[in-house]
């Protein structure tokens, strides 16, 4: 599993132009699942974004968590994140959990996440969707 969490001030996804999913401050959090992932690669990933320390404290230093703050986790399925890149001009995907297993994982993550933590809103798996934010700094990490 592959994800991309940046610290935000606000986030939304839409699908048809319609609102899915928002959260206020907190964290947006692009998920890619690849093929040898399972319900338990999920909840580890949840485990550790809740507590992944990235937001200030009084003195200005990232040492507070999401759950410190109480804020918003946007979950968002991303495939493209399990792309190989390192050669050629076209990436490949043969890493990426075919649809239904990455589906079946990245639902599993949000059932998981909803179940430990309030705030908890999540884009829709292989619909179009439209993704907007607010970095806040920019933060941004790559988890893995």
């Amino acid at each position: 599993m592959i994800t991309l969490l940046q610290r935000v001030s606000e986030a939304r996804v839409e699908v048809d132009a319609t609102s899915i999913g928002s959260i206020a401050q907190g964290l947006l959090v692009l998920v890619g699942v690849e093929a040898d992932d399972d319900e338990s690669t999920a909840r580890g990933f949840v485990d550790r974004l809740l507590n992944y320390r990235v937001f200030a404290d009084s003195a200005g230093k990232m040492n507070l968590s999401l759950k410190d703050i109480g804020g918003g986790m946007l979950l968002v399925p991303q495939f493209t994140l399990a792309a190989n890149t390192k050669k050629g001009r076209r990436p490949s995907f043969t890493s990426a959990a075919p649809p239904r297993h990455g589906q079946a994982v990245f639902e599993a993550m949000v059932a998981y996440a909803r179940s430990v933590y309030e705030g908890v809103a999540c884009g829709q798996f292989g619909a179009d969707m439209q993704v907007h934010l607010v970095n806040d700094g920019p933060v941004t990490f790559i988890l893995d």
